[in-house]
């Protein structure tokens, strides 16, 4: 099965598409839509063409992943709870299963692998969310085998 990875941010969203078969995870790209912007409906429509584009009409299969910020205790503050709630909306409008995954340190992640990259600070900023995505992305489907 398919998988399209998500990483919400304030700014930017990051989007990754991955395979349970294969265990791979890839960045696809950053959505540049305010999260709160029209009380979330910009980015979900955004997110909702880009889900279809990358797997096909809701018929086809498919599921959606979104990084689920935990403290590092892995206790649920105020963020999660909005993530939760975001996480419910998509769901019902891209008519797709919707999983939340610990995303802590996915960011560290995508951060360490940018460091041996070579790219300048600004092609860092521009990828550094769809390598978060593709990092929480990674963890969910490393978990379907356990």
């Amino acid at each position: 099965m398919r998988y399209l990875g998500i990483d919400l941010g304030d700014m930017r969203t990051g989007i990754a598409l991955g395979d349970a078969i294969t265990g791979i995870a890839s960045p696809v790209e950053t959505i540049r839509i305010p999260i709160d912007r029209n009380g979330g409906e910009d980015l979900l429509d955004a997110l909702v063409q880009c889900i279809n584009a990358q797997l096909g009409p809701p018929t086809s299969g498919g599921e959606i992943v979104i990084g689920l910020p935990l403290n590092m205790d892995g206790s649920e503050g105020p963020r999660a709870a909005y993530v939760r709630l975001f996480a419910e909306r998509l769901e019902k409008r891209a008519q797709r299963k919707v999983h939340l995954h610990d995303e802590r340190l996915s960011s560290v992640d995508a951060d360490q692998r940018m460091a041996r990259s070579g790219l300048t600070h600004g092609q860092k900023k521009r990828r550094r969310d769809a390598l978060a995505a593709a990092a929480i992305l990674r963890s969910f489907l490393a978990g379907l085998d356990e």
